[in-house]
C-alpha cells in the first residue's frame, strides 16, 4: 500500500553533504528555503521549535495547538503535522537524530525527557518571560555555533541541547504524573510494543507476552500511569493510523482497513465509531469542510 504522507530526513534540510545528525536554523529562512514543510509530513527525527513572534495553529497528529510567543513545541518521530503561521512569525528551530543526543556520553537519553517519554504527554509548552528570555540565549548559541565552524562544534550543541532540555523539563507539566519508575518503564516499552505491532496485535494478552507479564499486570500499568486500559492504548493508536491514511492517502475505506490487519470492512467501520464516534466516511468530510 503506497502512503502518501512524505517522511522527511534531515538530510532534506541541507545544502551539504555531511553530518546528518543534527540541523539548526533561525524560524524564518527555514521556511523561507524548505518548502516542502508547508504541507502535512512526518520526520524521522525529533524537532524542536521555539517561537519568539508571531501567531498561528500548529496540527500535530490531529490535534490543533496555538502559537504565541513562547511556545515551544518538542515533536518525536512519526508524529504527523503542518501549521499556518502569520507573517509576522519568528523564533528558532533544531532537531537531531536519536543517535546524536544518546551517543553523546550523557546519564539521560532523549526518551528519559518528559515530553518524549510518552505519546500522551502534550508535544508543547507555553514559557514565562523570564524562561522565554533565558531559552531564547542558548537557542541563538546553538543557531550560531551550527553554522560556523568550530573545534568540537557537535560537542558542544550536544551540550546546548542537553540544557534546552534540562530547561524545558523544568517548566514541563507532563500529561500524568508517574511516579514509579518501574511502572514508567514498563509504558514506555508497551508503547514502543504498540506502535511496531499494531497493524498485527490487536489484543491486551499479546503485548502482555511480549513483556512477559500477566495481561491484568500490564492493565494496572497502564490504568495508574495513564488512566487508560491496554486495549484503549492499543484502540487508540490503530485509531491515530486510521485517520492519518483517511487524510493523506486515496485509498478506499476498505483497503485502509486490510492495511490495518482487519480482513471485515465493515467490522473496521463498527471499531472506528465505536472510538470516534463518527463513521471514517464522516470523520473523513469533516475534516475536509474545516
Amino acid at each position: 500500500m503506497k502512503h502518501l504522507l512524505p517522511v522527511y530526513k534531515i538530510q532534506h534540510f541541507k545544502e551539504e553533504k555531511g553530518e546528518e545528525d543534527f540541523y539548526a536554523n533561525y524560524f524564518i529562512p527555514h521556511i523561507k528555503h524548505h518548502h516542502i514543510i508547508a504541507e502535512p509530513h512526518k520526520h524521522d527525527f525529533y524537532l524542536i521549535v521555539l517561537f519568539t513572534k508571531g501567531s498561528g495553529t500548529h496540527e500535530i497528529d490531529f490535534n490543533t495547538y496555538h502559537i504565541k510567543p513562547g511556545t515551544v513545541f518538542m515533536m518525536k518521530p512519526g508524529q504527523m503535522h503542518h501549521w499556518t503561521l502569520s507573517k509576522d512569525i519568528d523564533g528558532y528551530v533544531f532537531f537531531h537524530t536519536t543517535d546524536f543526543y544518546d551517543k553523546g556520553f550523557t546519564i539521560s537519553g532523549v526518551l528519559d525527557y518528559p515530553f518524549f517519554n510518552s505519546i500522551y504527554n502534550p508535544p508543547h509548552i507555553t514559557l514565562t518571560k523570564k524562561s522565554l528570555k533565558r531559552l531564547h540565549i542558548i537557542f541563538e548559541d546553538i543557531v550560531t555555533e551550527y553554522q560556523n565552524i568550530e573545534v568540537l562544534k557537535y560537542e558542544k550543541l550536544h551540550a546546548l541541547t542537553s540544557l534546552v532540555y534540562i530547561e524545558l523539563s523544568r517548566h514541563y507539566l507532563p500529561a500524568a504524573k508517574i511516579e514509579n519508575e518501574t511502572y514508567t518503564l514498563k509504558l514506555r516499552k508497551l508503547e514502543s510494543f504498540i506502535n511496531t505491532h499494531f497493524k498485527t496485535k490487536k489484543y491486551p494478552h499479546e503485548y502482555a507476552s511480549l513483556m512477559n507479564l500477566s495481561e491484568k499486570h500490564l492493565n494496572r500499568i497502564s490504568k495508574e500511569c495513564l488512566n487508560k486500559t491496554t486495549s484503549a492504548l492499543i484502540a487508540e493508536r490503530i485509531i491515530l493510523e486510521a485517520k492519518r491514511l483517511l487524510i493523506h492517502s486515496k485509498h478506499t475505506v476498505a483497503e485502509i482497513a486490510a492495511e490495518l490487519g482487519y480482513e471485515d470492512n465493515s467490522y473496521f467501520s463498527r471499531f472506528f465509531k465505536k472510538n470516534c464516534g463518527e463513521t471514517p466516511i464522516e470523520f473523513l468530510a469533516k475534516y475536509k469542510s474545516k
